[in-house]
C-alpha cells in the first residue's frame, strides 16, 4: 500500500514538472511579445485577434527558441493570409528568415496552403479550415521540422537553415485571424 502511495505522488509530480515545463505565449497582459507591421492585434475573450485591410503584420516573441512542441488554436476568415513563423532570425519576418506554417486555404499556388512550410515543403495532406477553429501542432527539434492540422500530418522536413529565433504570428493582405491557446513545450537536447 505504502508502495502504491508513493508511486502514485511520483507520478503526480512528474506529470505537474512537465506540464509546468510549457508556457502560455502571446498572452493579454504579458510583456514577452511585441507588434510589428500594419495589422491590428487585440484580444477578446482571451484570443488573440489580427485584422488588417492592407499591408501585413506580426506580433512576436522577444525570446529565441530552438526545440519545441507548438500548439496553436486558429480560426481565419476566407479572405485573411496567416500563419505561424518560427525560429525567425530577426524581426524581418519572411519565408527565407523563418520557417512558415502557412495559414491560406485558398493560396494563389496550392503547392503553399494551410499546412505546409511555404519554400520548403508541399502538402502532404490537404485540410479545410476556413470558418472554423483548427489546431496547428508544430514539432521543431534539431533539423526535422513536423507540422500537423487537426491531427492530420501535413509536412515534414529536413532543413538546417534556422536553428533558432523568434515565433510569430501573421496577418496580411486583408481579413481577419484568431488564435488562443498558444503553448510551447520545450524539447530537451539528448
Amino acid at each position: 500500500m505504502k508502495a502504491s502511495l508513493y508511486f502514485f505522488a511520483a507520478l503526480v509530480l512528474s506529470l505537474t514538472i512537465s506540464c509546468n515545463n510549457s508556457q502560455n505565449l502571446f498572452q493579454e497582459s504579458s510583456m514577452d511579445w511585441s507588434i510589428v507591421g500594419e495589422a491590428d492585434w487585440s484580444f477578446s475573450n482571451n484570443e488573440l485577434i489580427g485584422k488588417v485591410d492592407e499591408g501585413s503584420g506580426f506580433v512576436l516573441t522577444k525570446q529565441t527558441y530552438k526545440d519545441f512542441l507548438l500548439e496553436i488554436e486558429f480560426k481565419p476568415d476566407s479572405t485573411i493570409n496567416s500563419g505561424v513563423f518560427i525560429r525567425c532570425k530577426d524581426y524581418e519576418i519572411n519565408p527565407n528568415n523563418c520557417y512558415e506554417a502557412n495559414i491560406w486555404d485558398l493560396h494563389p499556388n496550392q503547392d503553399y496552403r494551410t499546412g505546409t512550410i511555404v519554400l520548403k515543403s508541399k502538402p502532404i495532406a490537404m485540410v479545410k479550415t476556413i470558418d472554423k477553429w483548427n489546431t496547428y501542432r508544430i514539432k521543431s527539434e534539431k533539423d526535422h521540422i513536423l507540422v500537423w492540422i487537426n491531427g492530420i500530418l501535413t509536412a515534414d522536413i529536413k532543413d538546417k537553415a534556422h536553428p533558432k529565433g523568434h515565433i510569430a504570428l501573421q496577418a496580411t493582405g486583408t481579413g481577419e485571424i484568431r488564435f488562443r491557446n498558444v503553448r510551447l513545450q520545450p524539447i530537451k537536447a539528448n
